[in-house]
């Protein structure tokens, strides 16, 4: 096995060797290397050839203003709806591994939100991160009740 991992080469054109520039006349790509004589594209690397660039100008994106905010680590919440909880057996406890085995909810790290739309007339016990007031209401009408964790208290400085 050894011997054939040792007549491995590459594919035919894969491998180009490196521009050797500057090395003398005789190689074709000494005194100017390549760069013609005179003038910016001559005197400079390869950075002004890139996309935004405006000729030594403020660009564009530069020179506008900025406006906005944007949220470095956005928190995902993944919503269910009441009328999807019907699904369910009476008396049991609907959690994060229940509703993502009944593909209710998917993703990973995103927090579970509970909403009122639609009803629900069977006895449950809902554990998610988050309830809307009125999810809560009609699920504890129904007999059942909904857990959250509770909030973290900040500390109070001083």
């Amino acid at each position: 096995m050894s011997a054939l991992l040792a007549k491995l080469s590459p594919p035919a054109g894969s491998k180009i060797r490196e521009k050797r520039v500057g090395r003398g006349i005789g190689s074709g790509l000494g005194k100017t290397c390549g760069k013609g004589s005179k003038g910016q594209k001559a005197r400079h690397g390869g950075d002004f050839g890139k996309l935004h660039f405006q000729g030594g100008q403020t660009p564009l994106q530069r020179r506008l203003p900025k406006r906005g905010f944007r949220v470095p680590f956005p928190q995902k919440v993944a919503t269910v709806n009441l009328s999807s909880l019907e699904a369910f057996d009476a008396g049991s406890t609907v959690d994060a591994a229940a509703l993502r085995a009944a593909r209710l909810v998917q993703g990973r790290d995103v927090k579970i939100k509970l909403l009122g739309e639609g009803e629900i007339q069977k006895k449950l016990t809902v554990v998610v991160d988050l309830a809307s007031a009125s999810a809560r209401e009609k699920i504890e009408k129904a007999g059942g009740k909904v857990v959250t964790p509770e909030p973290v208290a900040q500390k109070a400085e001083g």
